[in-house]
């Protein structure tokens, strides 16, 4: 049956739905595809025809074609005109029809116990009761109060031991706080060492200040300080970034052996660290900060983005004694205070414990959510049992991008390896963020999605731009 006999019965499926009308007619492409009744390479009518048989416009008709292109269904050529795509049958993923599951953002799943939503409703409720509204919504102190940064100091001591108060500053977000430390400690044109495969966020800083990144190998414990001590004899850092808790995106996690080795080829080249460590609180006996071994060399910055909610817009610096005054003034320039209602419901729950309990809430969730991905994805893959993604290894037919770019057709959103890379060649890897899904059921369901792209193989004619 060609396509164009098929359309008559589209005009019939269009009339059974409810939705919108460029939505059904893709939904009756795609039935037809999967019924079998029109095949890859068939040619369709053209737009203007489909329009008048269809008894609609071209506009929708095109609006149609364009969303059946980012679906992978068909491909257009100028001159030939439109075709079902070669491979448009080849995953059931395709046909679904549903938007695009984002596993892009490293976000900690929402428990359902204790119920966030319960919490932030009634625990909003008895601040505001109890509380001075002008206070709440006013600007305040830059770096928190006395109370805010010792409840902050108490919530750091699993990976810093005890550290004074008055070394410690909340600040809006870990960027701010990364923001404080790069702009006070670098000028433009200096060097950052940080890992070839990196968080973005600081690729952004140095973009922004104006300053050059040198990536450094990594293995299974990280940053290789042969390396490091290379790159600081060639390069004569400023500062030296590394997240050595279950880094991002490779999942490796430094060694006690490993955090020394850094330190001191960090001291014997006279370079400051930025230690970013958004993870460590989802294990449940974190190792020790570099922050912790080294306190006059390192800055410390701990976010509760990802063992919290990254909705809470907090996160803590610490800094060497002779640093916090220059910090505090780099955080009030930069993003001047945090807000006073978020600071205020992150304390209650500190206090009350309700903040530990949602810890530990989310640690066993990602635990079950890394479970699940071994056991789908299979073993050879860069993971950690208590983190929040996973490094995913392409095979030889995959390239990075080209594999996110058909993930996405199939309504799958991952990152591939040029986001993280500073220098060389991006690896043959995309993440996948496992927190960011709804349930363990529909990250499940997108991973079994995720193995379909991995033994998909292209045919020859297939490429993509992003």
């Amino acid at each position: 049956m060609s396509a164009a006999d098929l359309v008559p019965g589209w005009k019939q499926y269009i009339d059974r739905n409810a939705g919108p009308l460029y939505l059904s007619i893709v939904e009756a492409l795609a039935e037809s595809i999967r019924r079998d009744e029109i095949h890859e390479g068939d040619r369709l009518p053209p737009q203007r025809t489909l329009a008048k048989t269809l008894g609609t416009d071209l506009t929708t008709v095109t609006r149609a074609f364009a969303e059946a292109r980012r679906r992978g269904l068909i491909e257009a050529t100028v001159g030939r005109g439109t075709f079902v795509r070669v491979g448009a049958t080849e995953t059931r993923w395709r046909n679904a029809g549903r938007a695009v599951v984002d596993l892009t953002m490293n976000l900690p799943p929402i428990p359902e116990n204790p119920s966030l939503q319960q919490l932030i409703q009634n625990d909003i409720s008895r601040i505001l009761r109890r509380q001075d509204l002008h206070a709440l919504l006013s600007y305040r102190v830059t770096g928190g109060t006395s109370e805010e940064r010792q409840l902050a100091a108490d919530w750091m001591k699993p990976m810093l031991g005890a550290r004074p108060a008055d070394e410690v500053l909340v600040v809006p977000g870990a960027q701010s706080a990364m923001s404080a430390v790069v702009s006070t400690l670098a000028a433009p044109g200096d060097v950052i060492v940080t890992d070839r495969f990196t968080y973005p966020g600081i690729r952004t800083l140095a973009a922004q200040f104006g300053l050059l990144l040198a990536g450094v190998d990594s293995d299974r414990e990280g940053m290789v300080p042969d390396l490091l001590d290379r790159a600081c004899r060639q390069h004569r850092p400023r500062l030296i970034y590394c997240t050595p808790t279950i880094q991002n995106p490779t999942t490796a996690t430094m060694s006690l052996a490993r955090r020394e080795a850094i330190l001191a080829v960090a001291k014997a080249h006279n370079v400051q660290i930025l230690e970013d460590d958004p993870y460590s609180l989802l294990l449940d006996q974190p190792p020790p900060a570099l922050a912790a071994l080294d306190p006059s060399r390192v800055f410390y910055v701990s976010t509760l983005a990802k063992v919290l909610s990254p909705g809470l817009r907090l996160a803590f610096l610490v800094a060497p004694p002779d640093a916090v005054q220059r910090m505090s003034s780099a955080v009030r320039a930069i993003s001047l205070t945090c807000s006073g209602l978020m600071t205020s419901l992150v304390a209650r729950w500190m206090q009350d414990g309700q903040a530990q309990a949602i810890v530990r809430a989310i640690r066993t969730e990602l635990r079950l959510r890394q479970a699940a991905a071994r056991a789908i994805l299979g073993d050879g893959h860069c993971m950690h049992p208590d983190g929040p993604h996973v490094w995913l290894k392409l095979p030889d037919w995959w390239g990075s991008v080209d594999f996110v770019s058909y993930a996405r057709r199939q309504g799958l959103g991952l990152v591939p390896s040029s986001v993280f890379t500073v220098e060389g060649e991006p690896a043959q890897r995309v993440r996948i963020a496992l927190g960011s899904a709804a349930t363990l059921d529909s990250l499940e369901a997108s991973l079994h999605g995720v193995v379909s792209v991995l033994q998909h193989k292209r045919s020859p004619g297939y490429t993509d731009i992003v």
